[in-house]
């Protein structure tokens, strides 16, 4: 049975070769999709009624900024542009999606969340906490999520399927960006193409450590209140880095594990929720 890595790898190479799973091998039932407003990237992610990823797009954002509706219609345009481009890979219509927020973020930002979804011509399943999205695809039960996005760092602690705290904090990619900017005296979209360069990444890092290292602080101050807790799973573009779990070990003390295309992990356990009611 394929574990959660080899599901998100299988996504991952779908959406990157603009491929779907053929009609004849998904589960019957209708399709749930997931999608992901982030600060740094929309992805949408489609999945079959057994939770097998059937096809995916992703593009830059630019009208969401920390969980918060900044452009509202640029992103209804540009959900509407990517659901039908993906409708028309399907050859069929994609009628019901689920969304996710930061924990903690004001109804009201929520609620624009969720009229966004609506207002691209999707039912709107519910909307869920990212990190509680991020662990039904890793089928974390126990231990934390911490889903690190472009604008900020969304924890959640799980115990027993309970989400037992579920907090988000001002920090994450757009910060590394606005250091290695200010660090290499760069504007912002050559600091964001550097930061995005696997060919300079260890370079990055080394400048984006400290911005690190305030992410993991604030992990510890969430998990320290459990001293049982193990396990601590990163997931989001911004913890893609290769050194990046091993920092936030040494700072917890705990085992971090990062998955298969961390980037992608929140949007297909969004699209997991899709079948669900508000």
């Amino acid at each position: 049975m394929p574990g959660p890595d080899d599901i998100l790898r299988d996504f991952g190479a779908l959406l990157r070769e603009g491929a779907i799973l053929p009609r004849e091998e998904r589960a019957a039932g209708p399709l749930r999709v997931g999608v992901d407003l982030g600060t740094a990237n929309l992805v949408l992610a489609v999945t079959d009624a057994a939770s097998r990823p059937v096809a995916g797009l992703t593009e830059r954002s630019g009208g969401i900024r920390d969980g918060i509706v900044v452009d509202y219609a640029g992103t209804v345009r540009a959900v509407r542009r990517m659901k039908a481009e993906l409708e028309a890979r399907l050859g069929e219509k994609l009628l019901r999606a689920a969304t996710a927020i930061p924990p903690g973020i004001h109804p009201g930002a929520a609620k624009a969340i969720g009229n966004v979804i609506e207002a691209a011509d999707f039912e709107l399943a519910c909307i869920v906490d990212e990190p509680v999205a991020a662990a039904r695809v890793l089928g974390v039960t126990d231990g934390a999520v911490v889903d690190v996005g472009g604008g900020t760092t969304g924890i959640s602690v799980l115990r027993g399927g309970t989400v037992l705290a579920s907090v988000d904090e001002a920090t994450g990619g757009t910060h590394m960006t606005l250091v290695l900017a200010g660090a290499l005296r760069l504007d912002l979209a050559a600091a964001e193409a550097m930061k995005l360069d696997p060919a300079q990444a260890r370079d990055v890092f080394a400048l984006v450590r400290p911005v690190v290292d305030k992410m993991a602080a604030i992990v510890a101050g969430v998990v320290d209140r459990y001293p049982t807790l193990d396990t601590v799973h990163v997931v989001g573009g911004a913890c893609s880095f290769e050194e990046f779990g091993a920092v936030f070990a040494a700072r917890l003390g705990r085992r971090v594990i990062k998955p298969a295309e961390p980037l992608l992990v929140t949007p297909l356990g969004i699209a997991l929720f899709a079948g669900e009611g508000r």
